[in-house]
């Protein structure tokens, strides 16, 4: 999650799940003839689509198997995860989804439907329309954080935890109160939360932080669908504001394992606020620090990520 004119991003906050209705609809999406050529993942997907309480969350799948839930951050999109599904959908069906307000799926209006509940809801909604109790869920930037939200209010349906680039939200906190570096490294956050922010963003401005010169396109296309409003909704909504202040509500524990990613040249997220991170955990916590990778470690470091994630899940 970065900022769109050039500083990264990040975010955070805990919410609790409210599980609606869902239906699955499935039907791959016609291409226009003027859109930018397809990758190759994506000539290799379904797509589907679960609905939450009306609103209709898009997802694409690839592979057999122990299901996966892949959730992206800002500003990204289900394209986020391709290096990572091509492999792991060798023996696991992976979800890649769009986070509401995102390319494909539901851009509801107004700032009360980005609450961190209805975020991770969406995420119980891909699961059950897949005929799931439960799921591997990964997450990156905010979907980081709806990871791990999504962990402490359904751990019934979390199988493991793979979280990257987002340090456990109580670490977050404690940097934000005491730790002026990361609330320097925030500033952009609370510009996101100023009113009309949203008319700063293009969707060519939003693709800077994409290095694959044959992405960026399609990355283009997917944020021209987007609702810019609706990604600073995650902030209005979600980020704490200031003053900042302890969190002091009782601890709820992951109950299940956690492999989490941090590429160090993270300048919104300060490695800082990994520090402690397994108290939070009541199973092994694996932590894997990536020096030469910026915010989107799943692209900077695609081989490294991906090779460890199949050597821990088939501990």
């Amino acid at each position: 999650m970065k900022h769109y004119a050039a500083s990264p991003t990040q975010f955070f906050l805990l919410g609790w799940l409210v599980v609606a209705a869902l239906t699955l609809v499935t039907s791959p999406r016609a291409i226009a003839a003027d859109e930018p050529a397809l990758l190759d993942i994506e000539r290799k997907v379904s797509h589907g689509y679960a609905t939450n309480d009306g609103v209709r969350i898009h997802f694409a799948r690839l592979g057999e198997g122990p299901l996966m839930v892949m959730i992206h951050g800002f500003p990204d999109c289900w394209l986020t995860w391709r290096a990572q599904m091509e492999v792991l959908a060798k023996t696991h069906e992976v979800i890649a989804i769009d986070q509401r307000g995102y390319n494909l799926s539901d851009r509801p209006k107004g700032v009360e439907n980005y609450d961190m509940k209805l975020l991770v809801s969406d995420v119980a909604a891909v699961i059950r329309a897949r005929g799931r109790e439960k799921a591997i869920v990964v997450g990156h930037d905010w979907g980081g954080i709806v990871a791990w939200s999504f962990a402490m209010a359904r751990p019934e349906m979390t199988e493991k935890l793979i979280i990257l680039n987002l340090p456990h939200p109580r670490g977050l906190n404690r940097e934000l109160v005491n730790n002026p570096e990361q609330r320097k490294n925030s500033a952009y956050a609370r510009r996101f939360q100023q009113e009309g922010a949203h008319t700063n963003l293009t969707a060519e401005a939003l693709t800077f932080w994409i290095k694959d010169a044959t992405a960026k396109p399609r990355y283009v296309e997917a944020f021209r669908r987007s609702d810019f409003e609706a990604m600073l909704n995650y902030y209005k909504r979600n980020y704490p504001r200031e003053p900042y202040t302890e969190d002091t509500s009782p601890v709820v524990p992951v109950k299940c394992p956690v492999l989490m990613f941090h590429g160090l040249k993270d300048k919104a997220l300060g490695h800082a606020a990994l520090n402690g991170n397994w108290q939070y955990v009541e199973k092994d916590l694996t932590l894997v620090t990536v020096p030469e990778a910026d915010h989107w470690v799943q692209q900077d470091a695609a081989d490294l990520v991906t090779r460890t994630m199949v050597s821990w899940l088939d501990r």
